[in-house]
């Protein structure tokens, strides 16, 4: 049984629908990314399966529950985690406060919370030699280090990633990509929104492509970059 399952979703904003019936898997300890151009569906994908918007058809189905409709907080207990593109770190709180709100849900002891914390600094040491810094101190990679390390110590099942790469250097890109195949290989399942196909396809086992909402390709990345027409939506 797949992780999450979405089955024949439709959302719309107001009255102008944006997702047109999408169905779409992801197994447990999988990367699978979703590529299109801009306003194909990809955000609104994400922000649907964490509860910032409510599907008006179809289901989805995270570790055997269905889920669609349910408020993002108890989403997010659930085991479904997000990072999205602006990132949303707290200006002014500091790198350990803004990871230590990703525990806001649950009473720790303080061991349990240092061990949680551990796997954020184990993943992104810079972020650990800037734990007392302010977030509107750090560079734009590092705060998408801290965006994901604050998803991160939730102990997510599933990670939903919106264009972690955007507008960062390409050596801090491989670093944040990396993060995301330890992430994998520690057994967390990542949704992985991305406009470098390149990379993101070098790290996933399927993906899908979407364009106008719907999803018009599938598959192996090898197979899918294989088709000319796609390649050429993709600029790729």
């Amino acid at each position: 049984m797949p992780l999450l399952e979405v089955d024949r979703l439709h959302a719309r904003y107001e009255y102008a629908p944006i997702l047109q019936g999408i169905s779409f898997s992801v197994d447990a300890g999988e990367i699978v990314s979703v590529f299109g151009r801009n306003g194909a569906g990809k955000t609104t994908t994400l922000r649907t399966i964490m509860g910032w918007l409510r599907p008006s058809e179809g289901r989805i189905i995270f570790n055997g529950e269905e889920i669609g409709g349910l408020s993002s907080d108890r989403i997010f207990r659930k085991g479904i985690a997000f990072i999205p593109e602006d990132r949303r770190i707290f200006a002014t709180l500091t790198v350990e406060e803004n990871l230590l709100l990703g525990l806001f849900t649950e009473w720790q002891t303080g061991a349990e919370r240092n061990r949680q914390l551990g796997r954020a600094f184990d993943l992104f040491p810079r972020l650990h030699e800037r734990r007392a810094q302010l977030g509107k101190t750090l560079s734009g990679g590092e705060q998408q280090m801290l965006a994901i390390g604050r998803a991160l110590v939730r102990s997510p099942k599933l990670l939903l990633v919106d264009e972690p790469s955007e507008g960062l250097a390409p050596m801090v890109v491989t670093e944040i990509f990396e993060s995301l195949v330890r992430m994998r290989d520690d057994g967390i399942a990542l949704l992985l929104v991305e406009q470098n196909v390149r990379r993101a396809s070098a790290i996933s086992g399927s993906c899908y492509v979407m364009e106008k909402g719907r999803i018009i390709k599938h598959g192996a990345p090898a197979d899918v970059l294989a088709d000319d027409a796609i390649r050429q939506r993709l600029s790729v």
